[in-house]
């Protein structure tokens, strides 16, 4: 007799999605598009340009330390409306900050309103998924997210570019606001229970505290981080020093990218775990990188944006399953933390340390370097993680 998949689109599952895209498009429209706003309107250097979005990742990082544990204790209507409207009031913050340091100012009030929101989202959806269907699951949830870092930047340098930073800030502000309803009626429906899941011990035997299962699969997230953080900060200041038309339409390509590759891998996950996807992805990383980095028309642009997009689409899901899977489930809040802690703060420092090399250098040059990281990945993967046993099949 044929088993019966439990279902995956339910209603909940489907408006915790829509908000964790609204939130992160909120996040790429801005990301990508203040940095350019900021060296024009502050006559800001580089490593300054850099600091926006640095300080707004490390504020984020700060917020989610303390995210998880509120997870844990059933706090999560609290975490979500307080965090909005951080980043509303952070957000509007943008069009009246008279200098750099007031902006600044503004960018870690909405990192922290980001952390706390940006934590509770995904830990809701990876409680409500089936459990044989989580690596689907979550590839799915996750497209939101790679959605939204891939079409955020194309809106919101657009905007800037056509329609200028205020209507950009209040764009962004209605995205926030969208929100609100949603979950409203999410933390109205849900049941706690599916939040908040009765404690299960480790396989271990100990008390839960920090999982170290998390480290590689966060250090592998963290340096593919890296590379994003070069793209949303410094792609526009490329395109101008490149001499490329249209270089916001990176992002369109890149998530047209994304939307191919997400349907299939999360079921390639589930089948074959992580093994099956981390490797062929880091390789469509490194040669999107270096096509972006020899790239002076357009259409070498797109070309490294499908090769981009298509690891990047496989890859981020992946990473993220695994780290849901090698914790306990009231544990996931903490994992979840863990896996945009190590997505922030790679792209705080890529952000930091790329700035340093285009000033030095020039962005081409960033590039190339940046797909280093890429290359440390898959050494750490090769020696560290690939001779685990798949955690979908020790876990669940």
């Amino acid at each position: 007799m044929q088993q019966v998949k439990e279902p995956l689109w339910t209603k909940g599952f489907i408006v915790l999605t829509v908000s964790n895209l609204f939130l992160f498009l909120e996040l790429q429209m801005i990301v990508s598009s203040i940095p350019s706003y900021v060296k024009t309107a502050f006559n800001a250097n580089s490593v300054q340009v850099s600091l926006v979005t640095t300080l707004f990742a490390l504020s984020a990082i700060i917020a989610r330390l303390f995210s998880a544990r509120l997870l844990e204790k059933g706090h999560r209507s609290q975490l979500i409306f307080i965090g909005l409207l951080l980043a509303l009031v952070g957000t509007l913050g943008y069009s009246v900050a008279p200098a750099i340091a007031m902006l600044l100012a503004m960018r870690m009030l909405f990192g922290i309103g980001f952390g706390m929101s940006s934590t509770a989202f995904p830990t809701m959806a990876s409680d409500i998924i089936p459990a044989k269907r989580l690596g689907e699951g979550m590839g799915y949830f996750g497209l939101s997210t790679s959605l939204a870092m891939s079409i955020g930047p194309t809106i919101g340098i657009s905007l800037l570019q056509y329609s200028g930073f205020n209507t950009l800030v209040f764009s962004t502000a209605f995205v926030i606001a969208v929100i609100f309803p949603l979950a409203l009626w999410l933390v109205r429906k849900l049941p706690k229970g599916h939040i908040e899941p009765p404690m299960v011990p480790l396989e271990d035997g100990k008390k839960p505290g920090f999982n170290r299962r998390l480290l590689i699969p966060g250090a592998l997230n963290f340096l593919m981080s890296i590379t994003y953080g070069g793209l949303i900060g410094f792609m526009a200041l490329y395109g101008e020093e490149a001499h490329l038309a249209h270089p916001a339409f990176f992002f369109l390509f890149n998530a047209l990218a994304v939307l191919l590759v997400r349907p299939f891998s999360g079921r390639i996950y589930d089948r074959y775990g992580h093994k099956a996807l981390l490797l062929p992805g880091s390789l469509f990383l490194i040669g999107g990188l270096v096509l972006l980095s020899f790239a002076h028309t357009d259409a070498w642009m797109y070309l490294s944006a499908l090769c981009y997009g298509i690891g990047f689409g496989a890859m981020q899901p992946a990473l993220q399953t695994w780290m849901i899977q090698v914790v306990s489930p009231k544990q996931r809040g903490m994992a979840n933390g863990m896996f945009l802690n190590s997505l922030d703060l790679g792209v705080a420092i890529g952000a930091l340390i790329l700035g340093v090399i285009a000033k030095a250098s020039d962005y081409a040059a960033m590039y190339r370097f940046s797909a280093i990281a890429i290359v440390i990945m898959i050494v750490i993967y090769v020696l560290g993680a690939s001779k685990q046993t798949s955690p979908q099949k020790s876990t669940i």
